[in-house]
């Protein structure tokens, strides 16, 4: 099993944006780069690095692409089709999961779910919980030169993955897709052994262990 290890940051949560991205700069980064499915061989750069305090999990993914794509502007809305980063978790019943998607200008999404097909989507004064932001203006954008960058941040409480206290370990996958995006692609951290693209896979989440 694919592991990474979140470094332990006790004000994490108090932390402005700009101190909180410096401080997640100095985090160990992990690249994001297994192309699971070949008819799919676009690889954007893609990394992130992540921290823990008693109360949150947070990531900052670090991106670079050759189209910039974000069209949904709605939380809970189709951000998958946009230039996306993804971070699935699983539950402490180990039935369940929640997913976070966020497209690159910040729109978000969150999900408590068993499946793909039987999404229980956060409502608004759930997904306020968790902080997010990017490096983007959260509007329409659709541009396309080599070598685009962006950053996404995301701080999840425990609690709303449904921990009252923080965990040692979560099992988790972190994902990279862009379904409208000029080439399509699907990256995920951990490799996925299926036959055609699905991130909503627990079988093949790696483990984040806290620090």
């Amino acid at each position: 099993m694919k592991t990474f290890n979140a470094r332990y940051i006790a004000d994490l949560q108090t932390l402005s944006d700009e101190a909180l991205r410096e401080t997640l700069s100095t985090c160990d980064a992990q690249a994001l780069d297994c192309v699971n499915w070949s008819e799919f061989p676009y690889a954007p750069s893609v990394n992130f690095r992540m921290a823990c305090s008693d109360k949150a999990i947070a990531v900052m993914f670090e991106v670079e692409e050759n189209h910039i794509r974000a069209a949904a502007m709605e939380n809970n809305g189709p951000v998958w089709e946009d230039s996306c980063v993804e971070f699935f978790i699983m539950t402490p019943d180990g039935k369940h999961y929640v997913n976070f998607e966020m497209n690159c200008v910040g729109t978000f999404l969150g999900a408590l779910r068993t499946s793909r097909h039987d999404p229980a989507h956060f409502d608004e004064e759930k997904l306020s919980t968790a902080r997010h932001f990017t490096s983007l203006p959260h509007e329409p954008i659709d541009s396309r030169a080599e070598g685009q960058s962006w950053w996404a941040i995301e701080v999840i409480p425990f609690e709303l993955i449904g921990y009252k206290e923080k965990p040692a370990s979560l099992r988790a996958n972190l994902y990279k897709c862009g379904d409208k995006c000029d080439n399509v692609h699907f990256l995920s951290w951990s490799p996925i052994g299926l036959p055609s693209p699905d991130f909503h896979c627990p079988d093949f989440f790696g483990e984040i262990v806290l620090g």
